[in-house]
């Protein structure tokens, strides 16, 4: 039986994927299986591939026959999973050697649905340690329990899927599979599905992934239109949180998160092709517009001044009636 599936989507990485693999050789296991998803690379990445299948204990190789995004390519790998555990790996990032090992041994340990855990960050030749924003570890927690408060960062903030392991009964009751299509954000209405539908979880300070910032290909560096799929994600998070039993208590922080992103993005909009600029400002008033209002009000009371005000602005927006729809 495979103990581990491990999810690993690679687009255009030929510089980096060579690392990532070597990683995963040094996490190797007779009961891991490695599903590396091709999102169909136009560099060297195939090849790349093709030989890991050959060599990589335990990899089998998918591809697509059209580029769908980081969370389509997560989805084809979970529809392969054979795994009782799952996790990923993103085609840019690498592991510490045995690192998978340890973490398979706390979630077995702690026996709940899955868990988190804290990750190094590689900006050029600078490393720098990110908790996950919840200080109890090694103790099972409700998932629900910890999204709030809405004016602090939480667990549901920490929307890293490969800074985890999960336990198959996630992904056969539906909760593990992303929104097909999104190019950004993706991760964000799949980890407040995970807190809001899991029954257990638990906080480990392992530290063996490392998150490669600063890739050039990389849709963090790229002002183009695929930015804008975060208000996808996120018009997402609002509707399923409001349908959820506590929406009174989870809403404000669904709707002051989704604020703050799309100020974040307003306050770096230079960055940003003129024309996606200009969609940029006209979707997020929309997507304002579509807010529950009154909980609107009260996150942009409960801002700081200038975040607060560049939001106001941005709220008074006339929005054309086909962005409005």
């Amino acid at each position: 039986m495979v103990k581990l599936s491990v999810i690993v989507p690679f687009y255009n990485v030929q510089t980096y994927a060579p690392d990532t693999l070597k990683s995963l050789a040094a996490n190797a296991r007779d009961d891991f299986e490695f599903l590396l998803v091709d999102d169909c690379s136009r560099d060297e990445t195939p090849e790349i591939l093709a030989r890991a299948e050959r060599e990589l204990p335990g990899a089998r190789l998918l591809r697509h026959e059209r580029n769908g995004g980081l969370a389509t390519a997560r989805n084809t790998g979970l529809d392969q999973a054979r795994g009782e555990y799952l996790t990923f790996l993103d085609g840019d990032d690498w592991l510490a050697p045995g690192y998978f090992a340890e973490l398979l041994s706390a979630i077995e340990e702690l026996g709940c649905d899955f868990v988190r855990t804290d990750h190094v960050q590689c900006t050029a030749r600078a490393r720098t340690v990110h908790r996950v924003p919840h200080g109890r570890r090694g103790v099972v927690l409700d998932p629900r329990a910890v999204i709030l408060p809405a004016d602090r960062s939480t667990s549901v903030d920490y929307a890293y899927a490969w800074a985890g392991m999960y336990h198959r009964r996630l992904l056969d009751d539906g909760v593990l599979h992303f929104k097909d299509g999104l190019r950004t954000a993706e991760d964000r209405p799949w980890i407040w599905r995970l807190h809001r539908e899991a029954k257990s979880m638990a906080v480990v300070g392992l530290l063996g992934v490392f998150y490669r910032r600063g890739v050039a290909s990389s849709l963090t560096q790229i002002g183009d239109v695929r930015q804008l799929d975060f208000i996808r994600a996120f018009d997402q998070v609002i509707e399923e949180t409001a349908q959820d039993r506590d929406a009174d208590r989870l809403l404000p922080k669904a709707v002051r998160t989704y604020c703050a992103i799309i100020s974040h993005h307003l306050g770096s909009i230079e960055r940003f092709e003129p024309q996606v600029a200009r969609k940029l400002r006209s979707m997020s008033a929309a997507a304002m517009k579509r807010m529950p209002q009154a909980v609107l009000k009260e996150a942009l009371d409960s801002m700081d001044v200038q975040r607060a005000s560049r939001l106001r602005r941005l709220r008074r927006r006339p929005v054309p009636a086909e962005v409005a729809a």
